[in-house]
C-alpha cells in the first residue's frame, strides 16, 4: 500500500496548531477529505467551525472561500455568470465562489431550496453548468457546510437529496474546562491561523485519495456494510433509510479510517467508527419517533448492536 501516513500525520498536526482539542472532530474531517467526501456541521455559533475549515484549506495549500447562505442569496451568487465585455463583443464567465479547494458553506439552510439545490452538481460530479458551458471544479473540492441547531426561524430544511449528498455529518461541541483555558491562552495575542503553513498540496492530497480506494475491502467486511444499510431500510422506527450512495460512502469512508490506522484492509471496527457520522443524517424517522424527541443515532446503536461482524474480515 502507497499511502502517504507523514502528510496526513502533518496535517492532523497542523490543523491541530489552531484548533484546540476536537481531535475526533479532527480525524473525521480528516477521512471525509480522503474519502472525496462533503461534511456537514452542526453546532452552536461560537465553535470554531469556520476556523477548522480555513485551517484545512492552509493546511493541504488550497484556495479557500466563504459563503454566507441568506434568503436572498441567489444560485448566480454560488456558481458564477456570464459578463458581457463591450469591449470584445463577447461574454465572458465571472466564476462564483465555488471555485475552491475548500468550500465553508455557513448556514446553508437560511436560503431557500432553490440555491441549496445549486450545490448539488458542484458537490456530485465536481463541476458547475452556466447558461449551458460546463466548467470543472478545482481538484481537491471540499464543502464543509454549517447549520444552527437552535434558531431555527427563517430556515430551510435541506432536502432529503442534499442531505444524502454529505459524506458526513460532525459536531464539534463545547470544549473541556482546561480546553477552554488552552484556547484563550492560544489566543490572546494573536491569532495562530495568520502565520499557519501549508504541509501539503492540492494534488498531494489528490494522490493519497487514490491511495485510499487501494485499501483492500473483503467480501465479508462488504456484506457487513450491506445488512447494517439494509437493516436501516426495514427498522421499525425509520420511514426511510440509507441510500446505495450511503453504502459507497461508509466503505469509502471506513477505507480512509483503515489507511489512517496503517491497515492495508478494512476491518469491521472501521466500518462501526465512521457509521454514525456517515449514516446517522440519511436517516428519516417516523412521526412518531420524531414527536416523541427521538434521534437517528439511537436508532442506529441498535443496528450496530444487532448485527453481527465478520470474524475473518481481512481474508
Amino acid at each position: 500500500m502507497d499511502f502517504d501516513f507523514e502528510t496526513c500525520r502533518l496535517i492532523e498536526e497542523n490543523i491541530g496548531r489552531v484548533i484546540v482539542g476536537k481531535k475526533r472532530a479532527i480525524d473525521l474531517l480528516l477521512t471525509a477529505v480522503l474519502a472525496e467526501g462533503h461534511v456537514m456541521i452542526e453546532d452552536v455559533p461560537g465553535l470554531g467551525k469556520t476556523l477548522l475549515a480555513k485551517s484545512l484549506a492552509r493546511s493541504i495549500g488550497g484556495t479557500y472561500k466563504r459563503i454566507q447562505f441568506t434568503p436572498d442569496l441567489l444560485p448566480a451568487d454560488i456558481t458564477g455568470f456570464n459578463i458581457y465585455n463591450q469591449r470584445t463583443g463577447e461574454f465572458c464567465f465571472q466564476p462564483g465562489p465555488v471555485m475552491a479547494n475548500v468550500l465553508l458553506a455557513d448556514e446553508i439552510n437560511r436560503t431557500v431550496p432553490r440555491t441549496q439545490a445549486s450545490l448539488l452538481e458542484s458537490m456530485e460530479e465536481h463541476q458547475v453548468t452556466v447558461d449551458g458551458q460546463t466548467y470543472p471544479l478545482p481538484r481537491p473540492f471540499i464543502v464543509l457546510a454549517t447549520q444552527n441547531p437552535i434558531e431555527l426561524e427563517g430556515t430551510f430544511a435541506l432536502p432529503e437529496a442534499q442531505l444524502d449528498r454529505f459524506l458526513m455529518k460532525i459536531r464539534l461541541g463545547y470544549p473541556t474546562f482546561d480546553e477552554e483555558q488552552a484556547i484563550m491562552a492560544r489566543f490572546q495575542q494573536e491569532n495562530p491561523l495568520d502565520d499557519l503553513p501549508a504541509v501539503a498540496a492540492p494534488d498531494r492530497i489528490t494522490a493519497i485519495r487514490t491511495a485510499c480506494r487501494l485499501i483492500h475491502v473483503s467480501p465479508p467486511v462488504r456484506a457487513y456494510i450491506a445488512e447494517l444499510v439494509q437493516a436501516t431500510r426495514t427498522h421499525e422506527a425509520l420511514r426511510y433509510g440509507a441510500s446505495p450512495r450511503a453504502s459507497l460512502a461508509l466503505m469509502r469512508s471506513a477505507q480512509a479510517r483503515a489507511a489512517l490506522s496503517g491497515r492495508p484492509h478494512v476491518l469491521p471496527d472501521d466500518v462501526k467508527d465512521v457509521a454514525e457520522p456517515v449514516l446517522a443524517h440519511r436517516l428519516i424517522l417516523k412521526d412518531e419517533e420524531r414527536l416523541r424527541g427521538e434521534r437517528a443515532e439511537r436508532f442506529l446503536g441498535e443496528i450496530l448492536d444487532r448485527t453481527s461482524p465478520p470474524v475473518d474480515a481481512a481474508r
